[in-house]
Order: C-alpha cells, then sequence, then structure tokens
C-alpha cells in the first residue's frame, strides 16, 4: 500500500507548490504601501495661473532621489526645475519652469516607502483650461515586470529558508536532540541555511533595479548597489548576511560537537548554550524583516517590531519544525526512528506557537486594518482572511496528528532486531541448501560469504600454508564491490519495510504531509500579505483622496448618473451587461461603481475592467480609470476627476479572459 500511495503524496506536494507559485506569480510584487494623501495642485484641478512647486503628501514618510517627481507639459516635456525635496513631515515637493503655458499637465511620481515597497503613479492637472495631452496617465509601477516577479519570490524563498533552518534546528535541539546525527534532517536544516543566504544575496542585487527602473540590466549596476546599501532595506539584508555567518557556526556546532557528546551533563551544558544563542541569532534574522517592513512604519512601531518578531519564531517553530517531522519520518534510519516522546514535545511546541500567532496575528490585524469593513473592503483584508481559513485548516490537520501520535508505538527498535534477525536466519538457511562445492569453487564461496558477512577478503598469493594468503584479482575485487551494493540496497529495503510496518506511524507521516502541503500554500499567501498594501492605508487613501476632490462652484450636483451596456467579448461566457454609476456626476470628485452580470442578471467577475472619460468638443481625454475590485461582479473607484461639464464619451473596456476582450461606449452629458 506504501508503493502506491508515495507517487500520489508527491504528486499533491507538487501540485500545492505550483499552486503556491501560482499565487506569488498572480499577485502584483509590489502595491503601494504608502499612498498619495493629497497634491497641490489638487488631482483633476484647473487653476488660474501656473504654480511655482507642486507637492504631493503620502500616508508616511518616502524615500525620494532626482527623478522621484517629474512634471511633464501636453507634449511630454519635462517642465519640473531641481530635485524633489521634503516640506514637511510627509510632503514633498519640486520646482516648476516659470511661465508655463495654458495647457494639461501631467505629474508622475516613484517613490520608496518606509516600508521598502516602491510606489509609484500619475495624475493631471490643467492651467488655464484642459487640453489634449501626450502623456499617457498610469498607475502602472516600474517593478510590475521581470525584476518584480523575481523580487517577489526572492522574498518568499527567503522566508521559507528561515522557517526551515531556525525551526528544523529548534526541531532538533527542543524535541529529538537524537536527530542532531541524522544526515536527512542535517541536510534539511543546512539546505534552510544555504537557501536564506542565496535569497539574501540575490536581494541585494535585485533591490536596486527593483525601486529603480526595474530593468533586467541594471541588476549587476554596482553603482545602485552602493545606493542600495545606504538605505534601511540595504542595511537589514547586509545585517542578515552577518547573522547568517553566525548561525553556520551554530549548525556546526549542532551537527558537530553536539552530536558527538555522550557525557549527559556536558550535553546538558551545551544544550541551553545552543538554546540562548540560537533564540538570540533566530531573533536577530527575524528582525531583519520586522525594522525594515510593515512593522517599522506607522502605529505603534516601538511595540509592533517585537511583536513581528515573536510572529515570525512562532512561524517558524511549527512550520521549520514540522518539515523536520516530515523529512524524520520518511527519511530517518529503521534503527533510529523518531519516537513517540519526540512527537509529543513537538506537538506542544506547536501548540505553544499557535498559541502565540493567535495572539500576536490579532495585534497585527488590528493594525493594519483598523476596521471590520477592511475584511473585505480591502485586498489585504481579503488575503488575510484567506490566510486565517488556511490557519485553521492546518490545525485540524495538526489535531488528527495528534492523535496518530497518541497510537504511535515505542517498539520499532524490537521490530527492526527482529526482522535483522528473520532476514539472517533466511540467509542462513538459503546457504545451507546451496550444493557443496570444492576447489576453486569453494573459495569463490567463501570469499562472498566472508564478505557478506562483513569481513574483508584476504589478499595475496594462494597457497595451501596457514601463513600465506589468498590472491586478490581484479575479478575479487569487482564482486566485493558488487556485494557491497547488494547489501546497502538490500538494508535500504529493509529500513524502510521497517518504516511502514507500523500503520500508527503510517498514518502519522500521512496526516503531516498534508500538513506540510498546507503550510506551503500559507506561506505563499502570508509572503503576498507583506506585499500588499495594509487595509488601514488603503481607506485612509480613499477616505482622503475623496475629501480632498475639487469642486466647481459654478456647476450644481445633477444627480446620479447610471450606463447599461450590453457585451460580447465572443469567447465562453463572454455576454453580458456592464453597469458605470457615476455620483453626483458633476465636474470636479465623482464616486464610480461598475457591475458586470450575466444576460440573467447574475453577477460574475471577470479579469480585468477599464473606464475611459473623453470629451471631443473639448480635446480632452482619454482619461483612463481603473476601479478596483469590491466584491462579485463589483469594481469601485473615488475621485474619479471630470475637468469640466460636456456631453462626455465613457468608454469600457471589458477583458473575459486572456485574449477576448472588448470595449463597448456611451456617451452622457455631465456636469
Amino acid at each position: 500500500m506504501t508503493q502506491t500511495i508515495a507517487p500520489r503524496v508527491r504528486t499533491v506536494v507538487l501540485l500545492l507548490l505550483a499552486a503556491a507559485c501560482a499565487l506569488l506569480a498572480g499577485a502584483a510584487p509590489a502595491s503601494a504601501h504608502a499612498a498619495v494623501t493629497g497634491s497641490d495642485p489638487a488631482q483633476g484641478a484647473v487653476v488660474d495661473k501656473a504654480p511655482a512647486r507642486i507637492s504631493l503628501t503620502f500616508s508616511e514618510q518616502v524615500a525620494v532621489s532626482g527623478d522621484s517627481l517629474r512634471v511633464l507639459d501636453p507634449e511630454g516635456k519635462r517642465v519640473d526645475a531641481g530635485e524633489p525635496s521634503s516640506v514637511s513631515g510627509t510632503t514633498y515637493a519640486v520646482r516648476l519652469h516659470s511661465g508655463l503655458p495654458d495647457g494639461t499637465y501631467t505629474v508622475a511620481y516613484q517613490v520608496v516607502s518606509a516600508d521598502s515597497h516602491p510606489v509609484a503613479g500619475a495624475y493631471t492637472f490643467s492651467i488655464g483650461a484642459p487640453s489634449k495631452t501626450s502623456v499617457t496617465v498610469s498607475d502602472q509601477a516600474t517593478d510590475d515586470g521581470v525584476v518584480g516577479w523575481l523580487y517577489g519570490f526572492g522574498r518568499y524563498v527567503s522566508y521559507a529558508g528561515f522557517i526551515v533552518m531556525a525551526g528544523g534546528a529548534a526541531f532538533v535541539l527542543a524535541c529529538w536532540p537524537r536527530g542532531s546525527g541524522v544526515r536527512p534532517v542535517q541536510r534539511f536544516v543546512v539546505s534552510g541555511w544555504l537557501t536564506l543566504t542565496a535569497a539574501t544575496l540575490a536581494l541585494l542585487l535585485l533591490r536596486g533595479s527593483f525601486t529603480g527602473s526595474g530593468k533586467v540590466a541594471d541588476i549587476f549596476d554596482l553603482s545602485l548597489l552602493g545606493q542600495v546599501l545606504q538605505t534601511k532595506t540595504g542595511a537589514a539584508l547586509v545585517s542578515r548576511l552577518l547573522l547568517l555567518a553566525a548561525a553556520a557556526l551554530f549548525i556546526a556546532v549542532l551537527f558537530g560537537a553536539y552530536d558527538k557528546r555522550e557525557d549527559p551533563q556536558e550535553k546538558r551544558d551545551l544544550t541551553f548554550g545552543l538554546a540562548i544563542g540560537g533564540v538570540v541569532v533566530a531573533a536577530g534574522l527575524a528582525a531583519s524583516w520586522a525594522m525594515s517592513e510593515h512593522a517599522s512604519v506607522g502605529l505603534q512601531a516601538g511595540i509592533a517590531m517585537p511583536v513581528d518578531v515573536v510572529h515570525l519564531l512562532a512561524v517558524a517553530a511549527w512550520l521549520g519544525g514540522l518539515g523536520a517531522l516530515l523529512v524524520a519520518l520518511y527519511r530517518a534510519p529503521a534503527d533510529a526512528p523518531v519516537d513517540a516522546s519526540a512527537v509529543r514535545r513537538f506537538s506542544r511546541v506547536a501548540f505553544g506557537s499557535v498559541l502565540a500567532l493567535i495572539a500576536t496575528g490579532t495585534y497585527q490585524s488590528w493594525r493594519q486594518l483598523g476596521s471590520w469593513s477592511a475584511f473585505t473592503d480591502t485586498r489585504y483584508g481579503q488575503l488575510l482572511l484567506a490566510k486565517i481559513a488556511l490557519v485553521a485548516v492546518l490545525v485540524g490537520v495538526a489535531w488528527i496528528s495528534r492523535r496518530w501520535t497518541g497510537r504511535l508505538a515505542g517498539t520499532v527498535p524490537v521490530s527492526v532486531e527482529r526482522e535483522k534477525a528473520r532476514v539472517a536466519a533466511a540467509a542462513e538457511a538459503s546457504a545451507d541448501a546451496q550444493p557443496e562445492v570444492t576447489g576453486d569453487d569453494r573459495t569463490d564461496r567463501d570469499t562472498e560469504a566472508d564478505t557478506d558477512a562483513g569481513e574483508q577478503p584476504a589478499s595475496g598469493p594462494v597457497g595451501t600454508d596457514a601463513g600465506e594468503q589468498r590472491d586478490s584479482g581484479p575479478a575479487d575485487t569487482e564482486r566485493a564491490a558488487q556485494l557491497a551494493r547488494q547489501r546497502a540496497a538490500r538494508d535500504a529495503a529493509l529500513q524502510k519495510r521497517l518504516r511502514d510496518a507500523d500503520p500508527n506511524r503510517f498514518g502519522l507521516r500521512r496526516s503531516v504531509l498534508a500538513e506540510a502541503g498546507v503550510a506551503v500554500v500559507l506561506l505563499a499567501v502570508t509572503t503576498v500579505l507583506t506585499q500588499t498594501e495594509p487595509g488601514r492605508t488603503e481607506q485612509d487613501a480613499r477616505a482622503a483622496t475623496s475629501s480632498s476632490a475639487p469642486t466647481s462652484p459654478d456647476t450644481g450636483a445633477s444627480g446620479a448618473l447610471t450606463l447599461n451596456m450590453p457585451f460580447d467579448t465572443g469567447g465562453e461566457n463572454g455576454k453580458g451587461i456592464v453597469t458605470v454609476d457615476l455620483d453626483p456626476a458633476r465636474v470636479g470628485g465623482n464616486e464610480m461603481h461598475v457591475y458586470v452580470e450575466r444576460p440573467d442578471g447574475q453577477a460574475f467577475d471577470i479579469p480585468e475592467i477599464k473606464v475611459d472619460f473623453t470629451l471631443k468638443a473639448k480635446d480632452i481625454g482619454p482619461l483612463p480609470v481603473v476601479p478596483d475590485h469590491i466584491a462579485t461582479g463589483h469594481w469601485s473607484a473615488n475621485g474619479v476627476q471630470i475637468p469640466m461639464a460636456g456631453d462626455w464619451k465613457v468608454d469600457v473596456t471589458v477583458r473575459t479572459s486572456d485574449i477576448d476582450e472588448v470595449t463597448v461606449s456611451k456617451n452622457a452629458q455631465i456636469g
């Protein structure tokens, strides 16, 4: 039965890994963690005379460079002068050339938020009157490409490496000291160290391009690397590398001197020293994330950073220990299996880790969301709900594993000896059944028997005297090597048969494998969550944009505007009706809702939807709007700017698959 199930469980693990990679690939590599909460001139504003400067206010402090704020005229030429500077707090400004003519100008920004994520976007304002502009307004960041994907994948790999290294070492030290001498467990922990080290070096190289041009060619630009080393994130990555050197020493002692200690008192003393040193190194590595990401900015940063460290350590102790247990159950030698007491100790460690995760996760959720509505109204909240669901599934599978642990027998070593005795008896019986041979055949048989018993065949010339030795030629050497390979294969098969002999141990292996599969997907969701704009920030930015939207005093509210447009992309499930609601449908800021329904009125989701506003009479537009997905078949955007009243053409682009797309249009009087 084991041979039938093993390929299946490997297939399940591969599918879970593929799902995790797909989740990472489908996520935006760096959603904005700092949001624009105000600007002067405001988005869509029409000013009488050219301003001396433009300024942007963000939700948190950002890092700016020479090209962080650019202002482009209707022809796409830069009209900003000098480098951006901090005005006060979170407000940054750049001077403009004097005597700018009338027309629509584009403000493009690209900064790095305090939690290390790049933020990019653009908006327009007009001098005198709106005009046609050749500049495309886009909110796409320069990291939305190969470099952004590589950086996001590197973050996932670095988290995985830390969890494997720290959690695996903790499992050996706290739960199964005997595992320090088990080669597969050693390889598991060392692979975590190698993975984290390689990922950290890769992130250092990618960082400059990730926050700058986004070009693959800039990855090995040493000047960019020098700039990265002067940033908070660069310092965190370098600190991580230094701590990994200390971690290498810890691993060397754990699998070297610690494993060789036989005196109980010496081993206890060394265990205590390794425990203290390991916690310090692991906490330092966890702090390299906490001091440069979400926890380092925003509300109660002084509390949030140590809470984040505890959260990461709890994740490593649980999931990393789970991986080490899985390796031990599948790869540990049959004469030194992971015993029930070690599994029970890990169960207690995992339970404590879950309690720590609940406490720290609750605090982090409150800090990052700020309201119950953010769970469903923001992408961060939706991902957090998915993470909570996966944790619940993981706890449920762990409860099943705990039940198998209670049934786990501790008599495997006795079974090993019994099975070895049975194999030896069978070999002896087989030897007795062989026909008697003499001469050279007897010599060959004796040589084979001696070799199989673990003795080395004698070498030297053949003779009849007791002091003479038998000749060892190439044939005897080849036969000895063949017998050694056969003996190794037999021992491996024996160990596998013994590991699978206990049904309770086999059940525990399957449940732990299921836990590990869920943990892989959970880690992917967590990685995407760390790259997503916190719900509190997203909601604050929406409120600020809505409250600061300019209005024109000579245009009264004309009431909400509703446009229904049937569409057919030609593909499967390509027919439906898109409805655009614009409220209050006047000059200035508006709230827009877009609904997509099937012909029978049932709401459904599509991969992408975009809306453009064009005023042909004044040659304005198209002004693109990319609404945020709110719920099934529902998208929304706040602060949609309509610069002047007129007969506007509303174009809605609907994409129902990778290749099926259509644009439908309607005209409407706005303002």
